[in-house]
């Protein structure tokens, strides 16, 4: 069942990067945005570390480097700014004239079916899925890019940094984040799950509701009132609990996020604590790693 489901995966990322060939340029633009993005964000912390030590001691502000990185500050968050406005822009334009290609594709090959295989499936599924399964593919498609790449490349850099300042402490960061991936991997199994049976529920509702509306002469005919709202309520609590599901275990990801984090923050906090008191890293550099660590 297992390999059967790995199949059906890799075929549609096949079909869905056979779709992404025809904006090489656009992806590569967005991936260099998604870089220098990602380099601007992680000086933040480095920079904001050395003007922390400019600042330590009495009477010892050390003002003219204290301006200079003040000032390289500046830039450094008005390029991250700039440049993860053209990524957006550029991911905004791929995701949703993709999905627009898609939907299109999806109605002409419905006019040109043979009619017993429009019959083989409800008729509301077939809405389901070019209509609102085409906005939950572009939703996804549009995190792939704004997340995806940024993140990948935000982890990366992270370690590069954090080993450039401590490497004891970069170990504890390191030895935590597996735990972060065990998280991210249950909640996106179970959300995949819920979701599929989400839209399964969803084109069933919407096909007998398509149903009973175009019949509503004979519905009415053959008294068939009350067992249409008795069939109805079965189908709209199946709809209801699969949704309260898939959105339960989607909402999972920031509070688990959030206490993966602060796990890793709390690591970082207590050993860049013990290395201070021990002259390993200044107090700017336990800032630095703070930082990071978030």
């Amino acid at each position: 069942m297992s390999t059967k489901k790995e199949i059906k995966q890799s075929e549609v990322l096949k079909r869905v990067f056979s779709e992404l060939k025809g904006y090489r340029m656009q992806i590569v633009l967005s991936l260099l945005c998604a870089v220098l993005t990602v380099i601007f964000t992680l000086l933040i912390p480095v920079l904001t570390g050395k003007a922390i030590d400019c600042m330590l001691g009495q009477g010892a502000i050390q003002w003219n480097a204290l301006l200079t990185i003040v000032e390289k500050m500046v830039v450094v968050i008005i390029g991250t700014f700039f440049f993860q406005w053209v990524m957006n822009r550029i991911n905004n334009y791929i995701t949703y004239d993709i999905t627009k290609s898609m939907r299109q594709k999806a109605f002409n090959k419905m006019l040109v079916m043979p009619i017993k295989n429009i019959d083989a499936h409800s008729h509301g599924d077939y809405m389901s899925r070019i209509a609102t399964d085409a906005d939950v593919f572009s939703d996804g498609l549009l995190m792939g890019f704004t997340q995806l790449f940024t993140g990948v490349l935000t982890i990366i850099g992270t370690i590069f940094f954090m080993v450039r300042v401590s490497l004891p402490i970069a170990l504890v960061v390191i030895v935590l984040t597996p735990v972060s991936l065990l998280v991210a991997k249950f909640v996106a199994g179970r959300t995949y799950t819920m979701f599929q049976l989400q839209a399964k529920h969803r084109g069933e509702q919407t096909a007998y509701a398509d149903e009973m509306i175009e019949n509503q002469v004979i519905v009415s005919a053959f008294s068939y009132n009350e067992t249409a709202k008795k069939e109805f309520d079965v189908l709209n609590e199946r709809l209801a609990d699969s949704s309260f599901q898939a959105t339960f275990y989607s909402s999972l990801t920031n509070p688990s996020t959030r206490f993966v984090n602060s796990l890793i923050y709390s690591g970082v906090g207590v050993a860049g604590a013990l290395l201070a008191i021990a002259g390993g890293i200044t107090v700017g550099g336990l800032t630095s790693f703070l930082g990071y660590a978030s």
